[in-house]
């Protein structure tokens, strides 16, 4: 899996389910391989930094095939309660079946050297000496994405080290029951499940292959963070002016999650929803993911549908950097840069006008990222306010009982604080 993502840019959440399968592997041997395989490609910035400086040579000199072994072997080494001997002993052993003698006599030497020192002293002997360096190195995250989160959670960013500690953990499933088929608490029992704290329809388990389970085999429930489920729910919650038609629209729906949330929430009123996803692979996923429910799939640029303007209820859960989910996406951290955020913006502004322009005066836009970043989320907001002349709503209202999400008007989650992804969501209206 290390080499599918190092040399094809897969992803890791993808290659690994299908490998599993096709090695047999289940039960404590499947846990340990998705363990490893997931937390080496989190950990990547401190790994190689250690392995640079064991080696006494940078990481690019290194063979990549040794590379992968050498991630592997240093990850059971400092983030493992893997004994040090049988992790050195096993990375020698691959290193010889990928590269011969020689080369594992390289793996042995620099894994020792590696196994020197606690995870602590490494922080102390390799960090950066700024308090945002150091907790970036600590937690393995890019220095910018650190600063990304230290901004937006401003006043509060003394904070950073939980969250970045939150979000280089093993998350726990979410599963969302569908309305009108199964309530949380009956999945809850079905699956030996938690129900979720914020969500009516959430429940979270602790591990296992969700495929496998009865009621997300038959469309009665699926995987989707809580945090998702809440943006879903604010646009169904926030207050109209004049009456809702039934008209609502997911103007950025793949993979499709939250449009068959909407859906199953708007079957039982009878109203419908339209779901725009532009690639034609990803709408297939959507059509999959609401199957037998009340949503219409158009396979267009959001930003130019041709759909018939007049809807009650409009989501943009906008195209991000992807910042606040980066604990459920273990390579993304160090594919991202802040380059990526550029394009993205002037996506988000054309996305959010595009809607804005097919709401009816009175309607709502919730619009939402799985990004804190600030020029993603309130920059994005605060820009349309100002252009459109929105109403923005005090989204925390839509959020009932969720403790913590902000000052307000928009609304902020946490891994650290919510146990979701870190969503943002803010509610706009359109006057009369």
């Amino acid at each position: 899996m290390l080499r599918a993502v190092r040399e094809r840019d897969a992803y890791a959440n993808l290659v690994l389910p299908a490998l599993l399968r096709e090695r047999g592997l289940s039960g404590r041997d499947a846990a340990l391989a998705t363990e490893l395989a997931y937390g080496a490609c989190r950990s990547l910035g401190l790994l190689d930094a250690v392995i640079a400086e064991g080696a006494g040579r940078s990481i690019e000199e290194i063979d990549g095939s040794l590379l992968d072994v050498l991630r592997l072997g240093v990850y059971q080494l400092l983030r493992t309660r893997i004994g040090a001997h049988a992790a050195v002993d096993t990375s020698v052993a691959l290193a010889r079946a990928e590269a011969g003698a020689g080369k594992a006599g390289f793996v042995n030497a620099v894994l020792r050297r590696a196994g020197e020192k606690t995870p602590e002293q490494w922080v102390e002997a390799l960090a950066p000496a700024d308090p945002v360096g150091r907790l970036a190195f600590e937690y393995a995250h890019p220095v910018w994405i650190a600063q990304a989160f230290a901004d937006a959670l401003g006043a509060r960013a003394a904070e950073l080290g939980a969250v970045l500690a939150a979000d280089d953990a093993r998350p726990l499933v979410h599963l969302v029951a569908r309305p009108g088929d199964i309530t949380a608490e009956e999945l809850a029992l079905v699956t030996g499940g938690e129900e979720g704290r914020w969500s009516p329809y959430a429940v979270y388990l602790d591990g296992g292959d969700p495929g496998k389970l009865e009621p997300v085999r038959e469309g009665m429930a699926a995987v989707q963070d809580e945090g998702s489920q809440l943006v879903a729910l604010a646009l169904t919650r926030a207050e109209l002016d004049g009456q809702d038609t039934g008209r609502w629209l997911d103007l950025c729906a793949g993979p499709g999650g939250k449009a068959a949330l909407l859906g199953a929430i708007a079957a039982i009123d009878g109203f419908r929803v339209d779901a725009v996803e532009p690639a034609a692979h990803r709408a297939e996923l959507v059509r999959k993911a609401v199957r037998d429910l009340p949503v219409d799939v158009h396979v267009v640029d959001g930003r130019a549908s041709g759909l018939t303007p007049g809807y009650d209820r409009i989501l943009v859960d906008a195209p991000c950097t992807g910042l606040g989910a980066l604990r459920r996406r273990p390579e993304a951290r160090w594919r991202r840069t802040p380059a990526d955020v550029r394009d993205l913006v002037v996506l988000q502004r054309e996305l959010l006008t595009a809607a804005w322009d097919l709401l009816r005066p009175g309607g709502v836009v919730v619009y939402s990222t799985c990004s804190p970043h600030l020029p993603e989320t309130v920059s994005i907001v605060a820009d349309a306010t100002r252009r459109l002349g929105a109403e923005q709503l005090d989204t925390r209202e839509l959020l009932p009982g969720v403790t913590d999400v902000g000052d307000g008007p928009g609304a902020q989650l946490w891994p650290h604080r919510h146990g979701t992804d870190a969503m943002f969501l803010a509610a706009l209206r359109k006057p009369r």
